[in-house]
């Protein structure tokens, strides 16, 4: 299993914050947007799902919504927190679909992926 390689820390440079433990969410499933080598896809981003946001997610080939007991996976709904691939979230950016963030659970990596202007645009002002 990957380890996390270094001090987890948000975009704005402070420690990371945990972004969900209900459902349990994350790369490592440690509640975190941790990330690491091999977490290709970047799940770094912090968001609070919407219905539209699942909709569009499911469309585009991921279904969040539907549980995967075998997965302990239980589905999302809306409100939950999650920990989104950086890049499926500038997707649904300019499809109009992106979901809120929270600055403090997102973790730097995601500036690789998305500009520090466009995440503060979506930032949620609640965390």
């Amino acid at each position: 299993m990957p380890v996390i390689q270094e001090e987890p820390v948000n975009v704005l440079g402070a420690p990371l914050v945990p972004c969900s433990t209900d459902p349990l969410t994350g790369y490592f499933r440690d509640g975190c947007c941790n990330t690491c080598s091999e977490d290709a896809s970047s799940h770094t981003v912090c968001v609070e799902v919407t219905l539209e946001f699942l909709e569009y997610s499911r469309f585009a080939g991921n279904d969040l919504s539907t549980p995967h007991p075998e997965f302990e996976f239980p589905g999302l709904k809306e409100g939950d927190r999650w920990c989104l691939c950086a890049g499926r979230w500038l997707e649904a950016h300019e499809q109009g679909m992106a979901p809120r963030i929270f600055l403090q659970n997102t973790h730097m990596k995601a500036l690789e992926i998305i500009p520090r202007q466009l995440l503060e645009q979506y930032a949620t002002r609640i965390n």
